[in-house]
């Protein structure tokens, strides 16, 4: 919840420049916000992090965990502070995790959180957009809560379908979204309409897309992933905030 009310209060102190934004429709990048909306970010999302990404949603994909356990090669796009690629760190360290985010600033905060965590060793951070980050080959690639936010979903998709082992895995999370606008109104529902309409949709639009918002339906998600090339995509499990895809060659 203190993340939460760091976010509302990112916005009130963004809110001419918010709003200048969607007259304008020029957009509002990330990296245009106050930092309050960084910090926030990470405050409010990493809690679920904690309690589901190594116990429920690793364990739901198939055969992923044994591979993190063996040692795999993993890359978390999108990965501002570094919350998720760190805890994966810690839990698997045979591993080695790399992020990326195009946000300077939240790299070299999840730099230093990595530091301090003990996990500097196999944990990186580098700055790079989400559809031209370097690599290939990886066992695991994830974008947490972050997809939906960028100006071309698709070109990122696609980009994760090419640095992808061709036996590699695409773990997508995102807000959970009914398939109707009226299957969202409810109080979480209203809270990611609001934050999609003054973060996620500004932010797309920066970057020239039409802006996804953060209420996707599933079957969106299915046919942006089809047409990125993934042959198999199946929904693994869920939380009442997000869904969890499983999406592969």
């Amino acid at each position: 919840m203190p993340g939460a009310f760091q976010l509302a209060t990112s916005v009130a102190k963004d809110e001419p420049r918010i709003t200048e934004a969607i007259r304008s429709g020029d957009g509002l990048g990330w990296h245009q916000h106050h930092a309050d909306l960084w910090q926030g970010t990470e405050r409010f999302f990493r809690p679920g992090y904690a309690a589901n990404l190594v116990d429920a949603w690793i364990p739901a994909l198939d055969g992923v965990e044994a591979r993190l356990q063996a040692g795999a090669r993993v890359a978390d796009v999108g990965c501002g502070h570094g919350a998720s690629t760190i805890l994966l760190a810690r839990a698997y360290p045979r591993s080695t995790f790399i992020g990326f985010d195009y946000h300077d600033r939240s790299i070299e905060w999840a730099r230093k959180t990595a530091a301090e965590a003990g996990v500097g060793d196999r944990c990186a951070f580098e700055v790079a957009p989400a559809d031209a980050y370097p690599g290939e080959g990886y066992d695991l690639v994830a974008i947490f809560d972050a997809l939906h936010d960028m100006g071309d979903p698709l070109a990122a998709a696609a980009h994760v379908r090419r640095s992808l082992a061709d036996d590699g895995t695409f773990l997508l999370v995102e807000p959970a979204a009914g398939e109707q606008v009226t299957d969202n109104l409810n109080p979480v529902g209203r809270i990611f309409y609001s934050a999609s309409t003054f973060i996620c949709v500004p932010n797309a639009r920066s970057q020239g897309g039409e802006g996804l918002g953060s209420q996707v339906p599933e079957a969106t998600w299915r046919d942006l992933l089809a047409r990125a090339g993934f042959g198999r995509v199946r929904r693994a499990t869920e939380t009442p905030f997000n869904r969890v895809f499983e999406a592969r060659p």
